[in-house]
């Protein structure tokens, strides 16, 4: 072979090489979820989007208490880029409005990580956006039939032309959007000062208890060793409180759901929660649980 011949060919193999390692193709889930780029699509151990096997009744999932937080230190970043597209984060969101159109993301990332580093739990009431700061707090209407639910944005997406937001299936259930997988809603972000700001008024003077069975769940984890971390870093906030560890398996895939309670009243609530966060259990909310068997 010439060498004229031998430097065709490797000119040709290095542009096939580059073509290979530059095109990023872009897959779309079956529940018009966030298309992921199939490079990533390793990362996932399906390979479209579903809804959970288990049966939940959703209707019992409160939705996200809107307290005050510092932003993220992953999911910030700005700008930042994904599919060739380039995205800025809002630096003030309060007041923030938007209408368009949702759509939602189940069994496939649950278990995985979000944007921020949080565990995506498809039961709990969170949300993706593209823009908004994580975490962010925000009431989501269907403006079809008028449901409304409270969201807290803890991840990035939906990278999908004219959709503003990708909502946990609890979320989505909540509004009544299973049927279609997308639709129609208006979102506004809410201002957790304003909010703590008009709630002594309405609570001074008195306890109001949170309801049977009332515990913080401080996540979900995959990682055993990581639950007794947890159980060394909280061992003062949970004194006289159980500290329960609940396995789901999802697709083979175990997690183990932290949970302290039960939460006597509405004031204890809130200082835990508080405790929690500045312990940097950011993702911790309330659920309530069956009563157990006297």
């Amino acid at each position: 072979m010439s060498f004229t011949q031998v430097r065709l060919s490797l000119v040709v193999v290095l542009a096939l090489l580059a073509g290979c390692s530059s095109t990023v193709k872009q897959t779309e889930d079956s529940t018009g979820g966030t298309p992921v780029p199939e490079a990533n699509a390793g990362r996932y151990a399906m390979k479209h989007d579903k809804a959970p096997l288990e049966m939940v009744d959703v209707s019992k999932v409160p939705d996200a208490v809107p307290r005050l937080e510092p932003k993220s230190l992953r999911g910030n970043r700005s700008p930042y880029e994904v599919l060739g597209q380039r995205y800025h984060i809002i630096e003030e969101a309060r007041g923030y409005k938007e209408q368009g159109t949702a759509s939602w993301y189940g069994r496939k990332f649950h278990g995985y990580e979000t944007s921020n580093g949080e565990v995506y739990d498809m039961f709990s009431m969170t949300a993706a956006h593209k823009s908004l700061p994580l975490p962010s707090y925000v009431r989501v209407t269907n403006v079809d039939n008028g449901r409304q639910v409270v969201v807290r944005v803890n991840d990035r997406g939906p990278f999908h032309a004219g959709r503003v937001i990708d909502l946990s299936y609890a979320a989505a259930s909540r509004l009544d959007m299973m049927g279609e997988g997308t639709a129609r809603v208006s979102l506004e972000v809410l201002d957790p000062r304003a909010m703590l700001a008009a709630a002594p008024a309405l609570t001074a003077g008195k306890k109001v208890a949170p309801g049977p069975g009332r515990y913080l769940q401080v996540g979900a984890f995959s990682d055993r060793a990581a639950i007794e971390r947890i159980e060394q870093n909280i061992g003062q906030l949970s004194a006289g409180l159980n500290l329960r560890v609940s396995p789901v398996t999802q697709e083979g895939r175990t997690l183990y759901r932290v949970q302290l309670g039960p939460v006597p009243d509405s004031e204890t609530e809130a200082r835990l929660m508080r405790q929690l966060a500045d312990a940097g259990y950011t993702a911790a909310r309330p659920v309530d649980l069956p009563l157990s068997p006297e």
